[in-house]
Order: structure tokens, then C-alpha cells, then sequence
């Protein structure tokens, strides 16, 4: 099992930065990828970005490209994710996910993921 604990979201203003953090524990060498996913109030629960365990590998959806880092610490037990250039849009309940097995596809569904975390917000005012 891996149990992973988000932290770092909040408010900011349009354009500003925020970085989040997911603090991995348990059987994280079992892990073979990990990454975000966000759900604003409405929607559906979609993918922002996601890395192997390794960091080689690392994909992004099309709208953070360029504004979006997926990064991890040396343990490879913290996944971080910078946020740059924020957009109002960007406004969501974001997840850390993990998972033991290959995704079906990369980058994986949200159904490929066997771990999540709580969520932490993140709001973004104009």
C-alpha cells in the first residue's frame, strides 16, 4: 500500500505561482508512475500531468503545457508540481494519484490510478 498526503495549495491571483506537494509513504517502491489530476466544481476529474517513477518519462495535458512542472525529490518519495502563470480556469480540487501497474495508455486514465490523496484546492481569482 502507499498512502500519499498532498499539501500546498491555496488562493492566488491570476498569473501568480503556487507550487503543490505530494509526500508519498508505504510501499513507494512498488510505484511505476504518479502525476495530478484536477476536478473544478462541475466537471469531470481530468489529468494534468503525469511522470514515471524514474522522471524520465513525463507528459502534460494541453493546457498547462509550458506553465505546468512535474518534479520529484531525490527519495523519489515527494512529487511536486509548479504552477506558473495561473489562470482563473486553472481553478480546481487537485489530486495526487499513483499506481503500482502500467497505465493502459500514457498518460494514464483516472482509472489507472491505485492511489490517491485527499486533494488539496486550488483557486485562482482574476
Amino acid at each position: 500500500q502507499v498512502q500519499l498526503v498532498e499539501s500546498g495549495g491555496g488562493s492566488v491571483q491570476s498569473g501568480g505561482s503556487l507550487r503543490l506537494s505530494c509526500a508519498a509513504s508505504g510501499s513507494t517502491s512498488s510505484v511505476i508512475w504518479l502525476g495530478w489530476f484536477r476536478q473544478a466544481p462541475g466537471k469531470e476529474r481530468e489529468g494534468v500531468g503525469f511522470s514515471s517513477r524514474d522522471g524520465r518519462e513525463t507528459v502534460y495535458t494541453d493546457s498547462v503545457k509550458g506553465r505546468f512542472t512535474i518534479s520529484q525529490d531525490n527519495a523519489k518519495t515527494t512529487l511536486y508540481l509548479q504552477m506558473s502563470s495561473l489562470k482563473p480556469e486553472d481553478t480546481a480540487m487537485y489530486y495526487c494519484a499513483a499506481a503500482s501497474r502500467f497505465p493502459r495508455a500514457w498518460p494514464p486514465h483516472e482509472s489507472d490510478a491505485g492511489y490517491w490523496g485527499q486533494g488539496t484546492q486550488v483557486t485562482v481569482s482574476a
